[in-house]
């Protein structure tokens, strides 16, 4: 009998990991009807961590949530109560900003005026709940307001120097003379899952590196958000060239200032789950994500777990949405892309769960 580990990532803006897990199980199940599955859906922060962590642990449930999303219209959707534990005798909540402020949310980019507040509310209520430990999920943001939005919902106030409140977004960065940080929640012990290692200014900061995927493309506009978010890292003390700090518009600034500290996320949802063990007592490893490409090695949950299972001695394999042509393969024993199943990205996208479990089907054949 086959032991099989599924440990894919979501596939962006496409299925979550958890039922990404469902379909290759179904396709490998069509070949190999004696193997023994284990799922251990992945995410290293960004969409699908919640997910992830609903389908991995015992006992989580979830809360739903309705929160101010960031094309400023209510979002409903839910947090995640890990159940008690001796370190977190109140239970853990997960948290992602994907699904509470995240640009899967938008029909439309609103690069100056998006915000973290959704994201910060969905804290706010994790908090009222009374848990322990917060763990925090930072990828897919839709904004580059330096968590200012997200610290607004937890009582801290920014404001301009007539002493009014500072818009919301990118659009107020600049004109935050003071910070009010005497209604601020204190923190509970916070985990912060992000798989970028950039600081919050700068060439390599939020708004120049991760700006434009928001739409914050006007040179001017940059720089400006630029300026703003060295400013806010001035009133809130915060060393803007902190690995880590530029992470989801500089949301993972503000957590640090907070008081979270900042992980890689693919690790840390990894340990959490239990997937070192899992994959230590496996004849194989299966993971996974929507595009597959050059910078897949660079912490993203593929390149973690073929990691994983090398140690273990484990066989790797790796199913992808596409593979790209400067894609590293050399970490796994078989690859198979869904947009060559199909014969095109739209024939894949149109049907992702046919060619997954065509694709499982084919990695599972002698």
């Amino acid at each position: 009998m086959t032991r099989v580990v599924l440990a894919p990532d979501s596939f962006k803006g496409s299925l979550d990991a958890a039922s990404v897990a469902e379909a290759l199980a179904a396709g490998w199940a069509s070949v190999d009807p004696t193997a023994e599955f284990v799922h251990r859906p992945m995410a290293d922060g960004g969409e699908g961590t919640v997910a992830a962590f609903a389908t991995a642990i015992d006992g989580a449930t979830a809360m739903p949530v309705t929160v101010d999303g960031p094309a400023g219209v209510p979002v409903r959707t839910r947090w995640l109560l890990l159940p008690p534990s001796p370190d977190a005798p109140g239970g853990t909540g997960v948290v992602d900003l994907a699904s509470t402020s995240g640009i899967e949310l938008l029909d439309d980019l609103r690069p100056l005026d998006a915000d973290t507040t959704g994201f910060g509310q969905a804290i706010a209520a994790a908090l009222d709940h009374g848990v322990s430990r917060l763990i925090l999920g930072i990828g897919s943001s839709a904004s580059t307001d330096g968590g200012t939005g997200l610290l607004r919902a937890l009582g801290a106030r920014f404001l301009t120097a007539e002493g009014a409140e500072a818009p919301a977004g990118a659009r107020g960065l600049g004109l935050i003379a003071r910070i009010d940080l005497s209604g601020l929640r204190p923190a509970p012990e916070v985990r912060v899952l992000t798989d970028v290692t950039h600081p919050l200014t700068g060439p390599r900061g939020a708004a120049a590196v991760f700006g434009p995927q928001k739409g914050l493309t006007d040179p001017e506009e940059i720089r400006r958000a630029d300026r703003g978010l060295s400013s806010l890292a001035s009133l809130l003390a915060l060393e803007p060239r902190t690995a880590g700090a530029g992470a989801a518009g500089g949301a993972g600034g503000a957590l640090l200032a907070w008081g979270g500290t900042l992980m890689p996320g693919a690790e840390e949802v990894a340990r959490l789950v239990g997937l070192a063990d899992a994959v230590a007592g496996a004849d194989v490893v299966v993971t996974g994500e929507g595009s597959y490409d050059g910078q897949s090695g660079d912490g993203k949950v593929p390149s973690f777990v073929a990691a994983l299972a090398a140690e273990a001695g484990t066989r790797a394999l790796v199913v992808a949405g596409r593979i790209t042509d400067d894609a590293d393969l050399s970490p796994f024993a078989a690859a198979e892309s869904l947009t060559g199943i199909a014969g095109s990205t739209e024939a894949a996208l149109a049907d992702p769960i046919t060619h997954l479990r065509a694709a499982a089907a084919r990695l599972a054949s002698p």
